[in-house]
């Protein structure tokens, strides 16, 4: 078929190539057309022995060589060459149904060397014209030393005599055949073929390069002319080297076994090639070529042009593979052989080379689209499926969800894939972080699908993108006569952050527990909050007037750290009310409704001392703290309950007789003020100093010693007070020692009257707890009042 086959006849080699796209899914066999015994199977020992090649470029194409000295070549007087292959095609295995193709191939060549050396993938071959001296004067020629073996030649009968680290053996041509050697003569050449790495071949080191090589002698003996030809050869079988962005291929300059006077040596050319292109300027496409009078070397940049990058998967990861098929021709003169053309071919292919593909953020914020791409690839590489947070999608699948995925060429011949995917997908992951930004992680999964194998390579990513796209909220706040109101944006509320009261949750529990309304709408929570709730904070309070303020913390849901606080302030006109403070003090304003009126000025509290601050006609306003003023605490289940009196002194008019006579009416007003035991509450009636406050919901007593009541009943009375451990007042505290307590816990003092006087009697008026042994030191805390 048209485009199946190419050829073309460089260097004395026919070169023939075929189309793998036309042989994709069939098999394919060569047959050597022999012009006296008809076609014959080509196989690798046949073409190691012939002179033949079938191997692949470096593009995957079938590529078949042939020396014009081969078996099957026709050859016109050493300057014409003909061959004919049959290329046998079948969708089968064992070739059946095969289709046969045969093609001819031709080739002039005339301008043939004394010496051609041609140093093939799997054979080396030398020629040389039989009308040189066929002995060197030079007698220290290795190949001299088969002189002896002469008398014994058959009479017109071609021998060949090896010289090898084993010794020296004497064949015939057709004991040679049967090693895989081929030797015949042309009409005015003489030629050898042999393997590599033969049982009469030897490896030596030059300048640095393994050299196989084959030392021969051909004689041939007709009447009286005796025909003595060196047919040694050798070739290079390493000298490649390579680093991550060139290979390096070195080859001798002069090789001793080929070049017997060495002082006589004079290079004349050097060429390479590329397949079966000669490179005339190397330096146009970035080769290297070099010489010196030991070596020639050719650099090639890995990647550049002529070779194939190949992708490849090892161990899991991926990377690439160049090869290049590489052609060097040297031609030299020396004293022994006019001249001498040497010509290798050299297929190289670098080790596997890891490339870890780059994933290359392009993500477009201000459009809310991450775009990702994911290289670099040759052109071998395809995608195949992907995975979105974990979740698989094929490609068609990818696309019908919204996924975007194209993809997109590289300046180096290389190719990507690019990824578009929505911030607002439901497998984008989100995640709020800072005061208004969010986090969009997205986490890929790569299959990718490598080189005609099809190997699968997995790869994973994850691409972040923060942005600002949250709006905090923003709380009004407003009040009425007897409440205060917040109005919260319900957007993101426990989502993003929730709201607390202090270091409590707001939800709908504490809201009703503490008296609150809460009400919503489509866009905003309401908050109602009566004056005298809990939570409300008093920054000043007078005669009459409240000035209240509700805060609400803007907490983050995951962190709780507080982003902002919602505030509402009022003042409000209230005529009577109670206030009790965590720290203690407790602020009344009592509306005084009696007939006949009262002087508001004359009305106390237990403490006869603690007077009003503010009053007028109707209202007393009294402001003190639960451990002064005669104040008295209970408990009462879960709660601390303090106590005081509000009373009027009545002001007595002198009589004619008892009963005494009054215009005042009589006045009491009972105060209570409820603390929860276990609350912060109860903290302000032990500590002055926040910084040197007891433990939360503790106090400490301190019993005073002997001297210490002494001094106070100015030593009066010996009065001794203990603090029991327990109630069986057995065992008792050290005097002096700091005692912790909890304010539920009970308090076990004995006091103890030692008076020896019989008419000594104790009464136990006043008694309290302070932090120190200063008995008027501040805050106290009074256990009995008045008895």
């Amino acid at each position: 078929p048209p485009g199946f086959i190419e050829s073309s006849c460089h260097s004395r080699i026919f070169w023939m190539k075929l189309n793998k796209l036309l042989l994709q899914g069939k098999f394919f066999q060569l047959e050597i057309n022999d012009p006296y015994a008809g076609p014959v199977l080509l196989d690798e020992k046949l073409a190691s022995r012939c002179g033949y090649v079938l191997s692949e470029d470096v593009w995957g194409n079938p590529v078949f060589r042939a020396s014009v000295l081969g078996c099957h070549v026709a050859n016109e007087a050493d300057e014409l060459f003909s061959l004919t292959v049959n290329i046998k095609v079948s969708s089968f295995s064992s070739m059946r149904a095969a289709v046969t193709y045969t093609y001819p191939m031709y080739c002039s060549y005339s301008s043939w060397a004394s010496r051609e050396i041609v140093c093939e993938e799997n054979y080396m071959e030398v020629s040389v014209k039989t009308d040189v001296p066929a002995v060197s004067n030079d007698y220290t020629v290795a190949w001299m030393s088969a002189l002896p073996e002469t008398q014994n030649v058959a009479y017109q009968l071609w021998q060949l005599v090896f010289v090898s680290p084993s010794g020296r053996k004497r064949i015939t041509v057709s004991e040679a055949a049967k090693l895989g050697y081929s030797f015949n003569n042309t009409l005015s050449r003489v030629y050898l073929r042999a393997p590599y790495h033969s049982n009469e071949s030897d490896v030596s080191m030059v300048s640095g390069v393994n050299m196989n090589m084959v030392t021969s002698t051909s004689m041939y003996r007709q009447r009286w002319l005796l025909l003595l030809i060196d047919t040694t050869v050798s070739c290079p079988v390493d000298g490649i080297s390579f680093t991550d962005t060139t290979l390096t291929w070195t080859v001798p300059s002069i090789i001793p076994t080929l070049v017997v006077q060495e002082s006589t040596f004079l290079s004349k050319s050097i060429l390479m090639g590329i397949d079966d292109r000669v490179i005339v300027n190397p330096e146009e496409n970035n080769y290297l070529l070099e010489h010196n009078e030991t070596h020639i070397r050719v650099t090639i940049p890995i990647g550049a042009e002529g070779g194939k990058l190949k992708s490849s998967i090892s161990g899991g990861v991926y990377g690439v593979i160049y090869s290049i098929d590489l052609v060097l021709e040297h031609m030299w003169t020396d004293a022994d052989w006019q001249t001498t053309k040497y010509t290798v071919i050299k297929s190289i292919t670098t080790p596997f080379m890891p490339q870890i593909p780059t994933v290359i953020n392009n993500t477009l914020p201000e459009e809310r689209l991450f775009n990702v791409a994911f290289g670099h690839f040759l052109p071998d590489v395809s995608l195949v499926a992907i995975a979105i947070g974990n979740v698989p999608f094929t490609l068609r699948e990818a696309q019908h969800h919204g996924f975007k995925i194209y993809e997109t060429p590289f300046s180096n011949r290389t190719k990507g894939f690019i990824l578009e995917v929505s911030f607002d997908d439901p497998y984008v992951l989100k995640e709020y972080v800072n005061r208004n930004e969010t986090k969009y992680t997205l986490l890929i999964n790569y299959t990718i699908s490598v080189g005609p194998e099809m190997s699968l390579y997995y790869h994973s990513a994850e691409v972040e993108c923060v942005i600002a796209d949250i709006e905090l909220p923003e709380a009004v706040g407003y009040c009425d006569a007897e409440n205060l109101y917040l109005a919260i944006p319900t957007f993101g509320l426990h989502h993003y952050w929730n709201l607390y009261l202090r270091n409590k949750l707001l939800n709908r529990h504490v809201a009703l527990t503490n008296g609150y309304l809460a009400a919503t709408n489509s866009t905003h929570l309401i908050l109602q909050i009566p004056l005298f709730a809990v939570g409300v904070i008093y920054e000043e309070v007078s005669f009459q007037k409240i000035k209240a303020r509700f805060d609400v913390a803007l907490r983050k849901v995951r962190t709780m750290e507080t982003l902002q606080m919602f505030s509402v302030s009022c003042s409000f006109n209230s005529s009577a009310f109670i206030i009790c403070h965590p720290d203690g003090t407790i602020m009344i304003s009592a509306q005084m409704k009696t007939v006949p009126a009262i002087d508001m000025s004359k009305t106390k509290l237990r403490d006869s001392s603690c007077k009003p601050r503010e009053y007028n006609e109707g209202h007393a306003f009294f402001k003190f703290h639960v451990t002064t003023c005669g104040t008295s605490v209970r408990f009462e289940g879960d709660h601390i309950i303090y106590e005081n009196e509000i009373s009027y002194e009545k002001e007595t008019l002198p009589g004619q007789s008892i009963p005494t006579i009054t215009r005042d009416p009589d006045y009491r007003l009972k105060v209570l003020c409820y603390y929860r035991a276990k609350e912060t509450l109860v903290l302000g009636a032990f500590a002055s100093d926040p910084s040197t406050s007891p433990p939360f919901g503790s106090g400490t007593m301190v019993p005073r010693s002997n001297t210490a009541v002494y001094r106070r009943i100015r030593q009066a009375l010996n009065v001794v007070s203990r603090v029991s451990k327990d109630d069986s007042f057995v065992e008792f505290y050290k005097p002096n020692v700091a005692i912790l307590k909890r304010p539920v816990e009970p308090v076990f003092l004995e006091v103890e009257l030692k008076d020896e006087s019989p008419d000594t009697e104790l009464h136990l008026e006043n008694c309290w707890v302070t932090r120190s042994l200063d008995f008027n030191s501040t805050p106290r805390w009074n256990i009995t009042v008045d008895g």
